[in-house]
């Protein structure tokens, strides 16, 4: 429960009700800074008594949630559901998002929880209202799935996937597609458990093959469809991908992970881009290309950890540009500090301004990249508490970043 106060339902913007007690003021009568912490429930002038022992009944179960006594929340939940019986349409609902929500949240903590427990809570709060029956159903498909039961979640799925009510909204529509999503992604699972007993064995059983190739093509009608639905679907892709390559579909996973990267229609993504550039990689792909995919992903992330490669394939090439941009792809990453002690990337940015030494105007090229870095790069590098960390940490590095302190920031010397 990360939002305690949204669980429980909260009053927003509740003002101050204009209480001068001691636990309002401070020392001297002046009023605390802090917020202060709303009432779970609000008393009405017109409570009835049913509504006063339910509202005191969350009251109790909240305290004990905040001081972690999970059997007393027990205990007091049991009684809670009586809410239930309140029809009224305008706390229906919330009644029962809270129930399903603490429920589960004690189940998760209470040290003498069991599956069973676990199955009549997401089985009752499934049918007692139609609202939150395909997200009910995904998260106990979850739990069972964490506790090994891929069979069972499964057929929670599967159930869940051709549940209708009424005129389906585009809400329930995306909920439906998730719901498949993850359906296909536990027939993956299932494919890779059946794919690792097959290759264990000593001999290839043609049912054992036709039974795991089912699973492939069970889990593929949906993974395919993913590309439809612009979002970020990493799991689920990298899933597809490895099924494809297994058969050898190597022109269908190339599209998937060129469309996923490349589509416009999908967010911004990364991940997208390092997965397309891996498996170029995996299946000797030209440098060209592999450079093509690393320069999108250098723009997206300049701090990547697969820009020590791209700067590497730019220092390969023997375009003398290539070299100038190896510079600033490893001079952007040492611009963040979670780069600033690794070792290998000074040396790659010392093999790099070896190779433009060659060259009659490398000076110019380098006071270019360092001109907006010169007020700086000496205090996130070059800095004496650096050297003395340097020298006692990694010798190697104090050397290599010597080396280049002159060449990099001339006049501004002070790594010693």
């Amino acid at each position: 429960m990360d939002d305690l106060s949204g669980e429980f339902g909260l009053p927003e913007g509740l003002e101050d009700s204009g209480d001068s007690s001691d636990d309002n003021l401070l020392k001297g009568g002046k009023k605390s800074k802090f917020p202060l912490v709303n009432p779970t429930c609000v008393e009405t002038p017109k409570e009835t008594g049913f509504h006063r022992s339910t509202r005191i009944c969350l009251e109790q179960i909240r305290e004990a949630l905040l001081h972690h006594r999970w059997q007393e929340a027990a205990e007091y939940m049991a009684c809670y559901p009586q809410v239930l019986e309140d029809h009224n349409n305008g706390t229906a609902q919330r009644n029962k998002e809270l129930i399903w929500r603490i429920s589960t949240e004690i189940l998760h903590h209470h040290p003498n929880s069991k599956m069973e427990d676990y199955n009549n809570i997401y089985e009752r709060m499934k049918h007692s209202g139609l609202r939150h029956y395909l997200m009910i159903s995904l998260e106990h498909s979850f739990h069972l799935l964490l506790n090994g039961h891929i069979e069972d979640a499964k057929r929670q799925l599967s159930v869940a996937e051709s549940w209708r009510h009424g005129k389906e909204s585009a809400a329930q529509y995306q909920r439906i597609k998730l719901i498949q999503a993850y359906r296909s992604l536990l027939d993956y699972i299932i494919w890779c458990d059946k794919k690792s007993t097959h290759s264990n064995t000593d001999y290839a059983d043609s049912g054992d093959n036709q039974d795991m190739h089912n699973y492939f093509r069970q889990a593929s009608v949906n993974l395919k469809e993913i590309l439809r639905n612009p979002g970020v679907w990493d799991p689920f892709i990298l899933s597809y991908v490895e099924m494809l390559e297994f058969y050898e579909d190597h022109e269908e996973a190339l599209k998937v992970l060129n469309d996923y990267a490349y589509d416009s229609n999908f967010p911004p993504n990364p991940n997208a881009h390092v997965y397309l550039y891996q498996y170029l990689k995996r299946h000797d792909n030209s440098e060209k290309k592999l450079m093509k995919v690393l320069k999108v992903l250098h723009v997206l992330v300049p701090s990547h950890e697969l820009m020590l490669e791209y700067s590497s394939l730019l220092l390969q090439s023997e375009k003398a540009s290539n070299t100038q941009k190896a510079l600033g792809v490893v001079l952007e990453m040492l611009d963040f500090a979670c780069w600033r002690s690794n070792l290998d990337v000074w040396k790659r940015l010392k093999d790099i301004i070896q190779k433009l030494q060659l060259q009659k105007d490398w000076k110019n090229i380098i006071f270019g990249k360092m001109s907006a870095r010169k007020d700086w790069w000496p205090a996130l590098h070059f800095t004496s508490f650096h050297a003395s960390k340097d020298s006692e940490e990694n010798p190697e590095l104090m050397e290599v970043k010597a080396s280049l302190t002159k060449i990099l920031c001339p006049g501004k010397w002070v790594y010693m």
